[in-house]
């Protein structure tokens, strides 16, 4: 039964989904109108958008049906995800992190059959989002981004080849995830409930998603190549101060402790404070953590999942109708225009659903997880710290689907054979 409230809260979704792909306007607004251009920078950032209109959720129901209702509706919404996303970013993002990282790209680059920026470049786009299936699609975002930002996502790369890259990392990592039952959101939503483990699901969906990583990271290479300036350590923004191995090997605990404790907001934030306080121990061994950036994300997909779950009135009867096929590309189309994770959640509540249909559900929304900055919970983050190498510093909605569609053309491919 449709109650006012779902009427508000579709409404108040189309407008944010709206309101996402013309974030590009209110940045032209800021520069037009320099006296109100605080306020268009704040509504021109994608990441405010969700967490504005969830607020406007809840000051309309506190109208409609009352105060308690509102608290006690926003109080009902499971936030593990943003709260996961918002310390295992930060951590990841840490220098001792990403330093180790690149070493470890560095000396795999030189094993390559090329020149040592293209390797580097094949392997971000490769290697970390196929990691993802370890250390969660999460953090592999955060590095992999953090890792491209100075060869690919930087002024001088023409715009259109950097949404392909862009398009075939978030693609990539959406997919590169699915290796394993935990490491991937949409995955993780449904492999208690349907029974499956990581052997399961490298048997059926992770092989495919390798392969589709490979052929998405060669191609963008390739294309790539004759604008990729040889690696500069000063470009990457790296100290001459050395990381002593054990702050390293601490830091990659901390980042180890949080993606097995996942599942345990109390815990992985409490590991998440002790490793702010280890980081001011060691403070010349550290640059400044992206607290601000990986809160954004955090309030991004909070909002998403408090919008999200005023949809499941029209999203569920959508999903349960649909044959196998279907099912796989409307998971595919409706992953666009909402969370993967919330529409293979919805999924896992229908009963009666065959094996092959499930599978189809999974693969359509983890291969249509880079259409959209909204479609996958690492997207955000990578949006939020890839943005800075854009026009404008602003990711536009349709330059990134147009560079998403074929490396999801060919995600989908492999998925359907």
């Amino acid at each position: 039964m449709t109650t006012t409230m779902h009427t508000i809260g579709l409404v108040l979704f189309v407008l944010a989904l709206l309101h996402t792909f013309s974030a590009g306007a209110f940045e032209a607004l800021a520069h037009r109108s320099p006296r109100h251009a605080g306020l268009f920078h704040l509504l021109g950032e994608v990441e405010v958008v969700f967490g504005f209109w969830a607020f406007l959720l809840i000051l309309f129901m506190a109208f409609v049906e009352g105060g308690a209702a509102a608290v006690a509706y926003a109080e009902s919404r499971h936030y593990t995800e943003p709260l996961f996303v918002f310390a295992v970013m930060v951590i990841a993002a840490s220098r001792p992190v990403l330093e180790t990282a690149r070493a470890l790209v560095r000396q795999l680059a030189r094993l390559a059959p090329a020149r040592d920026e293209v390797a580097q470049t094949w392997l971000g786009l490769a290697l970390l989002p196929l990691a993802g299936s370890l250390i969660t699609e999460p953090a592999a975002m955060t590095l992999a981004a953090l890792m491209l930002a100075p060869s690919v996502f930087r002024p001088g790369m023409p715009e259109k080849l950097k949404y392909g890259a862009l398009g075939v990392l978030f693609v990539n990592v959406s997919i590169g995830g699915t290796l394993t039952a935990y490491a991937a959101p949409p995955v993780l939503m449904v492999a208690g409930a349907w029974g499956w483990d990581s052997a399961w699901m490298f048997a059926h969906i992770g092989w495919r998603a390798a392969v589709a990583v490979v052929v998405n990271a060669s191609v963008v290479t390739l294309l790539l190549r004759p604008h990729l300036r040889p690696f500069d350590a000063s470009v990457e923004g790296e100290s001459a101060v050395p990381v002593p191995p054990a702050v390293a090997l601490a830091h990659l605990l901390f980042l180890a402790s949080v993606v097995l404790l996942a599942h345990h907001p109390v815990l992985f934030l409490g590991l998440f404070l002790l490793f702010l306080g280890f980081t001011q121990a060691y403070p010349r061994y550290q640059d400044p953590l992206v607290i601000k950036e990986a809160l954004l994300v955090g309030f991004f997909l909070a909002g998403l999942v408090v919008l999200g779950g005023m949809q499941q009135w029209w999203l569920q009867p959508i999903v349960s109708r649909l044959d196998a096929t279907s099912l796989f590309f409307g998971a595919l189309g409706l992953t666009a225009i909402t969370d993967n994770a919330a529409l293979t959640y919805l999924g896992s509540l229908i009963d009666g659903l065959s094996e092959h249909h499930k599978y189809m559900l999974v693969a359509g929304a983890v291969g249509g997880g880079g259409l959209t900055v909204i479609a996958n919970a690492p997207n955000p983050a990578g949006a939020a710290l890839l943005r800075r190498g854009f026009n404008e510093e602003t990711i536009g909605a349709v330059g990134l689907l147009l560079g998403a569609l074929g490396p999801t053309g060919v995600a989908a491919l492999l998925f359907l054979l």
